[in-house]
């Protein structure tokens, strides 16, 4: 085999393997779930009516989104709590946009006596996102919100 020959051979040899190698990095390449259009607002009870705390985000993935839990926590707290720790709190209800995504909402009622105690200050809202297919996606912080008197 002439030298002339065995280069090309070699040229086009690693060129194929760069091209699958960059097929298969592309292939198994693992997408997170993601949060869009995230909004959090609370409403103080008055006048003998409820108050509420609203969370809403649009939430993404290749697979689609199986579920998000929520937790609000005050900053004054210094609460900071983990991915492990999310597993355990309350799912926000999320309706399907599309194969890929989800509106989610969760919607907390609050009293009179309830926000009474509710620190005041800025309190944060911290999400995990669970997708079909088990990735997983933690925001300690996803939204923020202020809780005035």
């Amino acid at each position: 085999m002439s030298k002339r020959t065995l280069v090309s051979s070699l040229i086009g040899i690693v060129t194929l393997g760069g091209i699958t190698a960059g097929g298969i990095a592309v292939a198994s390449a693992n997408s997170r779930p993601t949060l869009d259009n995230t909004s959090a607002r609370y409403v103080a009870p008055s006048d003998g009516r409820a108050g509420s705390l609203t969370f809403t985000t649009d939430a993404s993935d290749d697979s689609g989104i199986r579920s998000l839990k929520v937790l609000a926590w005050p900053a004054s707290s210094k609460l900071d709590p983990t991915a492990a720790e999310l597993r355990h709190a309350e799912s926000a209800t999320c309706e399907s946009l599309s194969d890929a995504k989800a509106r989610c909402t969760y919607t907390l009622k609050v009293t009179k006596t309830q926000a009474a105690d509710l620190a005041k200050g800025t309190w944060y809202i911290s999400t995990l996102a669970t997708a079909e297919d088990g990735d997983v996606s933690f925001e300690s912080r996803a939204a923020t919100f202020e809780i005035t008197r």
